[in-house]
């Protein structure tokens, strides 16, 4: 009998994981997962805690949770390897929490957070109860990427060590927003680069996809799909378009995983082989391309 640490279901989680650590650990100062191990003891568990209670009221924002640190992570983003823990960034900083002012106008506008971006309010929350503990002590932009790690896990997902002591920005970037954050309309070349240039290969940005398994998406992000393209399940279209006219009827919702939407698990690739992709963007990993093998791979669980 295969260990259980070499079990195919656990070289897809641990991939997720490493993947996912890369994502949330980029940035320019030497960071460490006791930071605020003196300063602010109960710290990432009071953020745990918070994470667990929002996302048992409504799953739903355990994906916001998650959505809200890749949002913030990709602007002006780049990485440089100098060593494993080591990276240069000017993303992960908590931009997209700010409001615009009479000088600045921040991110929560951009066309990929405006009317999409969600759980402010829960970072609020967190950040207000943090205060009570150690005023002044803990970061927003680490709060963000705790409660990221504490959705995964909430719903199911891996865990892994986040390193702490970010430092928050005081300044935001609606343009940067706009064309650092790839679009659901993207084909598999204009997501490869999207990646690339900040620093991932194709293999880690099919894996980050994987975080699709979760959340939902408004018809204005897929209505395209749905009524023009070829490569999609008739039934699955027909579905969506019952929710999601040809016209009006923008906000609506649909998971983007039709199968287990509150459940972190690999049936997001499975859709994709069956053409159930809701994205245009997420199809393109399964079309005929370089990243279809992976998809195979991690359908299977096998994620190699």
């Amino acid at each position: 009998m295969a260990s259980k640490t070499c079990s195919p279901s656990n070289k897809l989680r641990f991939l997720l994981g490493m993947v996912l650590f890369l994502l949330i650990n980029m940035t320019t100062a030497q960071l460490s997962s006791t930071f605020y191990s003196t300063t602010c003891p109960k710290a990432v568990a009071t953020i745990k805690s918070a994470v667990n209670s929002a996302v048992s009221n409504e799953a739903r924002m355990g994906a916001s949770l998650l959505r809200l640190h890749f949002h913030d992570c990709f602007v002006n983003a780049s990485r440089l390897f100098f060593s494993f823990n080591e990276f240069h960034l000017h993303g992960c900083d908590g931009s997209i929490l700010l409001d615009d002012t009479a000088n600045m106008t921040g991110e929560k506008t951009a066309v990929p957070n405006s009317n999409s971006a969600r759980g402010f309010e829960v970072i609020d929350t967190i950040k207000s109860q943090v205060e009570s503990l150690c005023p002044g002590v803990v970061s927003c932009a680490d709060i963000v990427a705790v409660a990221a790690r504490d959705s995964v896990v909430a719903l199911g997902g891996p865990s892994w060590t986040v390193l702490l002591g970010r430092r928050d920005s005081t300044t935001a970037s609606l343009s940067a927003a706009n064309s650092n954050i790839p679009a659901p309309t993207l084909n598999l070349s204009g997501l490869i680069t999207a990646f690339s240039n900040k620093g991932f290969t194709a293999k880690e940005m099919v894996a980050l996809s994987g975080s699709h398994t979760i959340g939902q998406a408004r018809c204005t992000s897929f209505r395209t799909r749905i009524y023009n393209e070829t490569n999609i399940d008739s039934t699955f279209a027909t579905s969506l378009r019952a929710n999601c006219p040809s016209t009006g009827g923008d906000n609506s919702l649909s998971p983007l995983d039709t199968t287990s939407s509150t459940s972190f698990d690999n049936a997001y690739f499975k859709n994709l082989q069956g053409q159930k992709g809701l994205l245009h963007s997420d199809q393109q990993l399964f079309s005929g391309g370089s990243t279809d093998s992976q998809v195979n791979a991690y359908s299977s669980n096998l994620g190699s």
